[in-house]
């Protein structure tokens, strides 16, 4: 797919599969290619479209500071590229922190919105502020990141329960990759506007169904805060499930769930 203009930087996308459209947006610092298995997965249902975010992947990485505001003008502005008005939108953690700014910007524009493992910010609470832990030293950074991946990851637990052990590793081996002094400031700069997203007095304006999904042991965004979420706008649902932020990879039931919802 093609590298394309949008809000006068070079955003990079892909698009596969057939059904209902859907744009899915990813967490901080995921890549295209760090979701593939996902968009895979959710392409043998719906029409997807996915971009590396401004500052990540193969996407432009331009100076100055971003904001969320800028993140939610940029998948605005993909839509058009792709030419829908109007479309389902899921947003994974950071990315749905992007979907629930995009959605009280233009609600016109989205069908269906699906909120997984994020957080609104504000009064509603925020998720943990994850650019802190870049200055810690490697061996405390990859104990502090699983404990805030699954509350339950201890060396106990993980001992005992060896799909949560590799995802453990997996998460850690991508936090701990060499970057270049480039790719390291994209990431800083997404981390930056992830630390001022609040959205928690205009979600009111959210005006579709909404899917809200936590995991009921995520250190990163608590259930607490997607209850506030749901607690905000009319008609939202909650749907807990048995994992922590990565609880779509944890719990079976989760993914289905959420296929089931954007393809209705």
């Amino acid at each position: 797919m093609p590298s394309v203009s949008v809000n006068g930087i070079e955003l990079y996308y892909e698009r596969s599969g057939h059904g209902p459209p859907v744009l899915l947006l990813n967490g901080s610092g995921s890549t295209l290619a760090d979701v593939a298995p996902l968009m895979q997965v959710l392409a043998g249902h719906l029409d997807v479209v996915a971009h590396d975010q401004r500052g990540l992947g193969r996407s432009a990485i331009p100076r100055g500071a971003y904001t969320m505001a800028d993140y939610a003008a940029d998948a605005l502005g993909l839509l058009d590229v792709v030419g829908w008005q109007a479309c389902r939108v899921v947003g994974v953690s950071f990315g749905g922190m992007v979907a629930q700014e995009l959605a009280v910007t233009a609600p016109e524009r989205v069908e269906r919105l699906a909120l997984l493992c994020t957080s609104p910010g504000g009064a509603g609470g925020s998720s943990f502020p994850l650019h802190e832990l870049r200055g810690l030293p490697p061996r405390r950074r990859d104990s502090e990141s699983g404990r805030l991946l699954d509350s339950r990851f201890s060396e106990e637990w993980l001992a005992t329960h060896p799909a949560d052990r590799v995802l453990a590793d997996t998460m850690a081996k991508r936090h701990s990759r060499a970057v270049s002094d480039e790719v390291h400031r994209g990431e800083a700069q997404q981390l930056e506007a992830r630390r001022h997203h609040d959205v928690w007095d205009r979600l009111g304006c959210v005006a579709c169904p909404t899917y809200v999904a936590a995991g009921r042991f995520d250190g990163i965004a608590p259930l607490s805060n997607s209850e506030a979420i749901v607690s905000a706008i009319a008609g939202a649902t909650l749907h807990v499930y048995e994992g922590g932020h990565a609880f779509l990879a944890q719990d079976r039931r989760a993914l289905p769930d959420v296929i089931d919802f954007l393809g209705s």
